[in-house]
């Protein structure tokens, strides 16, 4: 299984809007992205940090319904 590289939020954001998510909106420093599908609308929210720990960032490809090797080719 590949390493996750340490990731800012907006390159985290960036990726997930060439998977399809779209923000939809902001509070704080954390962004909400949706994407919705024929079977469901799947939700995730991304910390707007220059580093996000590994554990959100596993959690944020949980929650997206992206694996490691699907995110990782969208860098």
């Amino acid at each position: 299984m590949p390493r996750l590289p340490q990731l800012s939020g907006k390159e985290i954001i960036k990726a997930l809007s060439q998977a399809g998510f779209a923000a939809v909106r902001q509070k704080g420093s954390h962004v909400i992205l949706v994407k919705e599908t024929p079977e469901r609308k799947r939700t995730t929210v991304v910390p707007l940090h220059k580093e996000v720990d590994t554990g959100t960032l596993i959690e944020i490809m949980r929650q997206s319904g992206l694996t490691r090797e699907e995110f990782l080719a969208l860098l």
